[in-house]
Formats: structure tokens, C-alpha cells, sequence
């Protein structure tokens, strides 16, 4: 039968597995680092995993394919426990923060310096999974009304207090200029654009490559039209904020 069904453009897709996550019915799934349409009868032709694509890969087309099999969809559910095989467990979109209030704040948070002779176990400040730049979607609640906090990826080894001081009632995202080998400059101009982020603030290292992040972060807010606050730390190789 000719229906609607979801296509999914291998050389687009970056395999961050979000739309297996968003298929209800388990028809994505990731071969070889890229997400595929395993099954014509478990698609619904509804959409879910669309908006979850941070990269378009994903578009609707009308084709020869079998009927949406409801009971084959239920079937494999409990024969899996509602696990289904081919997804990334790892990349699905969590708010840890999602129903606290109080972890959003009016202001952005100041940035701190850690206290000499500090003891005991922090807890973690991270507010939401995932938070590699490249994962990340460009629409999550998390990013509504967020102080977003742009991080090299070595920040926080270099500074031991980093969850404290820079993560606390922030939304983090994290990248390597140097080491992914992209500007992220698009990625961030989409998140920055539809969403309605309180401020920006970059944290990089003192070492010059990590100024690519910094330029991405002010060439992405400069994108996307927002006149937010724009805060950038330095962070030296010993961890002290310069």
C-alpha cells in the first residue's frame, strides 16, 4: 500500500541516536553509527522521532510500505520489555531538574572561585543528559529560560571545583574546537534562536585553540538575534580562573 513513512538520509545523520529514543514504536534503530528504518510495519507515519533530529535528517515520504502493524509493535514491546534492539540508551534526552523550581534562577549565577580547604563530597551540578554540543538537541525544555554554560571539555578536569562554580544552575554543553574538528557556531545559532536562553556564558581554557569555542558561543548569539548577557572565564592549565 501507498502510505506516509519516515526516511532517514544516511549522509546527513550523525548517528546521535535521539530519534531511536523518540520512536515509540522502536522502528529506528542504529546500524553501523547511523539510524536506519527497520521496520516498515512499526513506523505510524506520525512523526515522533522528527523534531528529536538536531540535523534534518529525518523527513516524511509517501511510498510502497507494509501497514503499521499495531499488535507486531505491542507484541515486541513485551517480548523486550520494552527495550527495543538497535537504540543507544546513552543518548536519550534527560531533565533531571525538569520538576524543581528552584533550579532555575531569575539571574545568572555568579561565577565562584573554590574555597581553600573545602571538605566533603559535592553533589553533581549537571542538570541535564545529553551534553556534548553535538548531541544535545536544539529544542529541550531544559534550554527554556536556561543560563547556558558553554564549556571546553577540559575545564573541568583543569578546575576542581568546576561543578560548584560554574555548572550550579546552569545548562551545560560541551565541546572540543580542536578535537571535533567542526564550528559549532551553526548548532549553537539554532539553540540560542528557539529557545528562550537567559544568558551565555563560555567557559574555556587559556590555551589559544580553545578560543574557537568562544568565538563559536559569540558568533552564535550574534546569529540568532538574542540580547542576552554574554560572559566568558578563562581558565589557566593549573585550574585557576584568570
Amino acid at each position: 500500500m501507498i502510505r506516509t513513512i519516515v526516511k532517514i538520509d544516511a549522509e546527513v545523520c550523525d548517528g546521535c541516536g535521539l530519534c531511536v529514543s523518540a520512536c515509540h514504536e522502536g522502528a529506528i534503530g542504529l546500524v553501523d553509527g547511523k539510524a536506519r528504518l527497520l521496520r516498515d510495519d512499526y513506523c505510524d507515519g506520525l512523526g515522533d522521532c522528527l523534531p528529536a533530529c538536531p540535523v534534518g535528517a529525518i523527513s516524511f515520504v509517501e511510498r510502497e510500505a507494509a501497514a503499521y502493524d499495531e499488535e507486531a509493535v505491542l507484541a515486541a514491546k513485551r517480548a523486550q520489555g520494552d527495550r527495543l534492539a538497535g537504540g543507544c540508551p546513552g543518548s536519550l534526552s534527560r531533565f533531571f531538574a525538569e520538576e524543581d523550581a528552584a533550579a532555575k534562577t531569575t539571574t545568572a549565577p555568579k561565577i565562584e572561585t573554590a574555597v581553600e580547604g573545602e571538605g566533603g563530597r559535592s553533589a553533581s551540578e549537571l542538570a541535564q543528559w545529553p551534553v556534548e554540543i553535538k548531541l544535545v538537541p536544539v529544542q529541550a525544555p531544559y534550554f527554556a529560560g536556561a543560563h547556558v554554560l558553554v564549556a571546553a571539555d577540559c575545564t573541568a578536569f583543569a578546575c576542581a571545583d568546576f561543578h560548584r562554580s560554574f555548572m550550579h544552575g546552569r545548562t551545560t554543553v560541551i565541546g572540543c574546537p580542536k578535537l571535533d574538528g567542526v564550528d559549532y557556531a551553526d548548532k549553537l545559532a539554532e539553540v540560542f534562536a528557539c529557545n528562550d536562553v537567559a544568558s551565555v556564558t563560555v567557559a574555556r581554557m587559556e590555551v589559544p585553540c580553545c578560543g574557537g569555542l568562544e568565538q563559536a558561543a559569540r558568533t552564535a548569539l550574534a546569529r540568532s538575534g538574542k540580547d542576552v548577557p554574554f560572559e566568558v572565564a578563562v581558565i589557566s592549565t593549573r585550574g585557576e580562573v584568570l
